[in-house]
């Protein structure tokens, strides 16, 4: 995104000369339509009475039959609103017109949507691309996402969810690049370069919002919107660095996250606002709350009333307010009363008005007909890099000799999943639709498979027994689709058992029976507890949800057109009473072993079931030679990789240290770099990764960098767990 012009800098002044107190306030003024008519209840308990089942989906649809929206036109007429959160193109227009023609000063509207991994073209959940280890792929995932939605009018993404994940029981960490703070900034990194880099044509970028700011991952004991609580330390070296490493890859916006943290809510944190985004980071763009956080600050009890709530936030950094009204009603009697100072609304306002013309809005505030219908039919590139993310997300886990498939395999085809369309989009795809999604049995018939298909179960409900004897006796092979539905993973879908949900193990087990080959291919949102099917089934591939281009990508990999190459990017616990599990933990003075007095539980393994980083393939690579060249500013750590299977592939090589001994308990591993390497069959190639001396600091509990010198342990190999490894002392 291009950096402000003189003019436009000065275009700034002179609107915040001209504007009235209530006009700077109505440019912190973000809302969604209120849905009026057709029922008596508000909306917000019409939504929570079909959520806890009050009311079903089919009388919540019938009721919003009779429902209609107000888009707050008079409000909007007077210049009291700042952005509106909508999606369709003709009211987008509609909305803009009274904005820029009909109001005092013809501010356009900054419309922001959730998307999460891609707005029309669907691609897999954040958790499942950042495991291709490409960050080519991440950034042209943003750069379709952002084209697409422009061309309805969607100039602002609450997108990249960058919160660390490492509690698998947290329904969002599927939105996410998952529990590495190194992987996750170089997701970050590149997200931000597509969704607002693009120079061919600047019509076609937007500003990209951080989220959830900050420690959100944390939340304790992985319930959603629960509090979080850690030292200094833990924040700088693990929390904050995606979003420090977008905010210096020019981020235009941030939202802050629901939780508090060590006791402030985020909403009005001035230490993480202010303090760290705004002064340490250098942020200059602006800070919207998550949707009716600054209420929500009453509830936490920071704050004694709407306008108390609406003082700290506004005061701690909060530039605009998502869908409370509160800005609008307090704080102008707050200015009056100087219980705030004006130029908090200022510096919010400036920085509000510097990302619209960012985005150039004043200039092109509406989309014509012909964008609006743009991508009515998906275009044949995005279709083509959606299939692409998918299959190099697909992680093979488990394979006794089962895949690949042969293409004269006959084929049982089980589980509900595999044949509903909408299951496929995963999480948070608003704006997705299920007539472009390709389910796995679509899929497999695609790619000419012999198969037939039994639903059996789902994520929920019995089992069909009729429909198991008939996959039984159907198969020479048996494919069992399981997993989550996608509304078990996502916001307000926390897990308190992340084993297979429903009676899907046991439907394995009767599938297992037959003593048939096996194949478990997972569809969810979330790392799940697959101990016993990690030991029972002989093949399992983790396919996460992977969008509009599914069940395409799932057959390929299945018959071995594609080699699959993806890797973990959270570590599988054995059993849910291991969450949070996580591959980086801290040393402590008693590590795991068998011993009884070491940090350990006596009812469950030692170890996860897949560690962060792995993933096999239909081939094998061999890791030797590791070598460490000192050079001034870094090391240049180097392995010989060898295909030493007969077909080719890709791997990922992965860097990790640990730092022996420091002023503050350091990490078993920490990801340093990878590499990912496309081998042909029986090749060898050398392969070197740089790590910078500057990378091998920590911050302390005063958030101060320290490189220290002493001795460091470098790991090269596959995975977190697999790796060759060399001792070497530095002197910083």
């Amino acid at each position: 995104m291009k950096l402000l012009t003189d003019k436009q800098k000065a275009a700034i002044d002179e609107l915040l000369e001209k504007m009235t107190l209530e006009e700077k306030i109505g440019q912190m003024n973000q809302i969604s339509p209120s849905i009026v008519g057709g029922f008596d209840v508000s909306f917000e308990e019409l939504i929570e009475m079909m959520t806890d089942g009050r009311i079903s989906k089919e009388e919540f649809g019938r009721l919003m039959a009779g429902a209609k929206q107000d888009f707050h036109d008079d409000v909007n007429r007077a210049g009291g609103l700042s952005s509106v959160l909508v999606s369709d193109p003709e009211v987008i227009n509609s909305l803009q017109k009274i904005a820029v023609e009909q109001t005092r000063l013809g501010i356009p509207l900054i419309i922001g949507f959730d998307v999460i991994h891609g707005f029309r073209t669907v691609v897999p959940i954040a958790l499942a691309e950042a495991g291709t280890f490409e960050p080519e792929l991440f950034e042209k995932t943003g750069r379709i996402a952002a084209k697409e939605s422009r061309a309805s009018g969607i100039a602002w993404h609450f997108a990249p969810m960058l919160d660390i994940s490492r509690d698998a029981r947290w329904g969002r960490i599927s939105e996410g690049p998952g529990e590495d703070p190194y992987l996750a900034s170089v997701f970050a990194k590149a997200r931000i370069r597509g969704l607002q880099n693009d120079d061919e044509n600047p019509e076609n970028y937007v500003a990209a919002c951080l989220k959830h700011y900050v420690a959100y991952g944390a939340c304790e004991s992985g319930r959603d919107y629960n509090t979080t609580s850690m030292a200094k330390s833990m924040l700088h070296n693990t929390y904050l660095p995606p979003f420090k490493a977008a905010v210096e890859e020019g981020a235009a916006t941030v939202m802050a996250s629901f939780n508090d943290l060590n006791g402030v809510p985020c909403t009005v944190n001035n230490y993480t606002l202010r303090k760290i985004l705004k002064e340490d980071y250098g942020f200059e763009g602006f800070v919207v709350s998550d949707a009716n956080a600054i209420r929500e600050c009453i509830i936490h009890g920071i704050a004694e009333d709407e306008q108390d709530a609406a003082v700290k936030a506004a005061s701690a950094g909060m530039d605009m307010d998502m869908g409370t009204w509160i800005y609008s009603k307090e704080l102008k009697s707050a200015v009056e009363s100087g219980k705030l100072d004006i130029t908090c609304i200022d510096e919010a306002v400036r920085r509000i008005l510097g990302i619209k013309m960012r985005l150039g809005l004043f200039e092109k505030p509406y989309v014509t007909e012909e964008e609006m219908h743009r991508y009515d039919k998906l275009p044949e590139e995005h279709l083509a890099h959606a299939l692409e993310v998918a299959e190099k997300s697909i992680v093979l886990l488990k394979n006794n000799d089962v895949l690949p498939l042969k293409k004269t395999a006959k084929i049982s085809l089980t589980g509900a999943l595999a044949d509903m369309p909408e299951e496929v989009l995963g999480s948070w795809a608003i704006s997705g639709r299920a007539d472009d999604c390709v389910t796995i049995l679509q899929g497999l018939k695609n790619a000419g498979a012999d198969v037939s298909y039994h639903p059996c179960c789902g994520p929920e409900g019995e089992i069909d027994e009729a429909e198991v004897k008939a996959a039984v006796l159907d198969g020479d092979v048996i494919i069992a689709v399981v997993g989550e539905f996608a509304s078990m993973s996502g916001e307000a879908s926390s897990r308190a058992d992340i084993s297979l949900p429903g009676r899907q193990q046991e439907l394995l087990k009767m599938l297992l029976d037959s003593k048939k080959p096996v194949i478990a291919v997972l569809m969810n949102g979330r790392p799940l507890a697959l101990s016993w099917e990690s030991e029972h089934v002989p093949a399992i591939l983790e396919c996460w949800h992977l969008g509009v281009q599914m069940g395409n990508a799932v057959a390929n990999v299945l018959f071995g057109d594609v080699n699959p190459g993806g890797k973990l990017t959270c570590t599988f616990p054995a059993m849910t009473g291991q969450c949070p599990m996580y591959y980086n933990t801290p040393k402590t003075g008693r590590p795991a072993s068998k011993s009884k007095f070491t940090s350990r539980y006596l009812d469950a393994p030692l170890e996860p079931v897949y560690p962060f980083g792995y993933g096999l393939s239909y081939t094998n690579f061999k890791y030797s030679d590791m070598d460490i060249q000192e050079e001034k500013d870094c090391l240049k750590v180097s392995v010989v990789l060898e295909n030493t299977g007969d077909r080719d592939g890709s791997e990922t090589v992965q860097l990790y240290m640990h730092d022996v001994s420091a002023s503050i308990v350091r990490p078993v591993k920490e990801m340093k770099g990878f590499s990912k390497e496309y081998l042909k069959a029986g090749e060898s190639r050398k392969v070197t990764i740089t790590l910078s001396k500057d990378q091998m600091g920590f911050y302390d509990d005063d958030a101060i960098y320290h490189l220290e010198d002493g001795r460091f342990i470098i790991y090269i190999g596959g995975n977190s767990k697999e790796c060759l490894k060399q001792e070497i002392n530095i002197n910083f």
